[in-house]
């Protein structure tokens, strides 16, 4: 895997343990919407009127980090934000223990259920990339298309090509241990603002994500990057049946034939796909790039 991407995302797996401090015992107020609702795993807060379409943030990543793009589709989709339980300060819920991208599936396949949006689309970021893989794969009927925004069928392969769950596994543990560890000591603001200046370019980007990281439970993010770590998606590519829109960013660092060769041969299995690349970002592509990830966005919501 190419040297850049690996620097990129292993940065931010091995460090975040060490930015993050606890949530301090209290549920963080969520901001308005016409609807909240709140589950054993996630938080979903809904607007707009139309078409449904459902928006996934990644590790440490609050709702907030779709807050470019929630206006303009509300005015006609009924979009769907969710927040993992233990990120941006709220209550862990469930989150403390094994099941959790699997209790996110099935938490948002049952909302999508019960309000009838069982024609939705989803898109993910980072480890909520994952999870729309994921739910692609359990609920093939209750979609109608997934965005894959800089997420791999498994993140392992970051650390080592053709790395298995078996030669991970370890390491996983380790530092998911590590990261529960250390929930209730101080913060290491320094090491935040080195992560996020990895996963973003502009600095205002940088600010959010560094601020994201802060305010999230490390118990929650140890057990969902270990999670992320033992979920290994390739050998089902060829038969998620989805369409798959992947979007994913390059720059000076990550130039854009290597970035093409990453992504696209990550994904080159799956039976209906299409690529989308966005220069001059970085991870967090929707801060570094918001105009360009909101026309992708955009094309990708309103496609037949």
């Amino acid at each position: 895997m190419i040297t850049h991407l690996k620097a990129r995302i292993a940065a931010s797996l091995f460090t975040i343990g060490a930015v993050l401090h606890p949530a301090a015992g209290h549920c963080k107020t969520i901001a308005t919407a016409p609807t909240v609702t709140q589950m054993d795993h996630i938080s979903v807060s809904v607007s707009g009127n139309g078409s449904p379409i459902v928006l996934i943030p990644g590790l440490s990543s609050p709702r907030a980090v779709w807050d470019g793009v929630v206006p303009d589709l509300a005015k006609t989709h009924r979009v769907y934000v969710v927040q993992i339980n233990g990120f941006a300060g709220d209550a862990p819920g469930k989150n403390l223990g094994p099941g959790l991208i699997d209790g996110v599936v099935a938490d948002l396949d049952r909302l999508l259920v019960k309000t009838k949006a069982t024609d939705a689309k989803l898109v993910g970021h980072s480890l909520g990339g994952l999870v729309t893989l994921k739910f692609a794969k359990a609920h093939p009927d209750h979609l109608q298309g997934a965005m894959i925004v800089d997420s791999l069928p498994y993140v392992g392969e970051i650390f080592v090509p053709g790395a298995t769950v078996a030669m991970l596994e370890p390491r996983a543990k380790a530092m998911r241990d590590a990261m529960v560890a250390s929930y209730g000591q101080p913060a290491n603001a320094a090491v935040a603002e080195g992560t996020a200046n990895g996963l973003a370019l502009k600095p205002e980007s940088q600010a959010k994500v560094k601020a994201w990281f802060l305010a999230t439970d490390p118990r929650v993010s140890g057990e969902a990057l270990y999670e992320d770590l033992t979920t290994d998606l390739r050998g089902d590519m060829a038969d998620i049946k989805t369409p798959l829109t992947i979007v994913y960013p390059w720059n000076a660092r990550l130039p854009k034939d290597r970035a093409d060769a990453a992504y696209r041969g990550a994904y080159a299995k799956a039976p209906n796909v299409r690529y989308v690349d966005i220069g001059d970002a970085a991870h967090f592509v929707m801060l570094d790039q918001p105009a360009a990830f909101a026309a992708a966005l955009k094309d990708f919501a309103e496609a037949r």
